[in-house]
């Protein structure tokens, strides 16, 4: 389906959840409408910053991880009201994220013989993030770039949106979202920049 056209109609749907015609018929029909692409959200998410939620005990997929964003979200529609197609997403993004960060909290606490089953190795240690100390690096830079840059990343190497679809979304020109990526891309790199499997080793001392 046509991603703009996909925008123009959850744009129409919130603008209809802010009046006041019965909440729930559009919430569900908002969610239909935005299914693909919550979807895609949830698959980039897990398997590029929860792997290990994939893997046994857990197994999760991403068909898994879409149904429990979509009853987050029903819930958290009955009472919040983004504005734009720009909040929606936001507020999508935001509880995939708790979604995944309360699993991986389960995890963590379940006993540590519940990883012997069938011969698998032990998860080594790890904080309640359920990343290794890297990968939470990674995610807190992220989240820790300028509002603009970190809305540019998430939904073009996140969410997969093309320049053009995420300028529909955040209302820009696409010149000014490869502006605010490369930006965004730049600061990663001076960040994490000592991942790289090129760089030098960091100095002991």
């Amino acid at each position: 389906m046509d991603e703009q056209h996909t925008t123009v109609i959850i744009q129409r749907y919130l603008d209809d959840l802010a009046g006041d015609a019965p909440a729930e018929p559009i919430v569900r029909a908002l969610l239909d409408r935005a299914v693909l692409r919550l979807h895609q959200l949830c698959a980039t998410l897990l398997y590029r910053g929860y792997p290990r939620l994939t893997r046994p005990p857990l197994n999760l997929q991403s068909d898994e991880m879409l149904s429990a964003v979509v009853e987050r979200l029903l819930k958290a529609l009955r009472e919040a009201r983004p504005a734009t197609v720009r909040q929606f997403f936001a507020l999508a993004g935001q509880h995939t994220r708790w979604e995944l960060n309360d699993l991986a909290r389960r995890l963590d606490t379940q006993p540590r013989a519940a990883e012997l089953v069938d011969g698998l190795v032990p998860a080594p240690p790890s904080s309640d993030s359920g990343l290794t100390p890297d990968g939470r690096r990674m995610i807190e830079a992220i989240d820790g770039l300028p509002a603009d840059e970190r809305e540019a990343f998430d939904l073009v190497r996140i969410q997969g949106l093309t320049h053009p679809e995420a300028a529909e979304v955040l209302g820009v020109s696409p010149k000014t979202v490869k502006r605010r990526l490369d930006r965004g891309l730049r600061l990663l790199t001076e960040r994490l920049g000592d991942l790289r499997p090129d760089a030098p080793a960091p100095d002991p001392n």
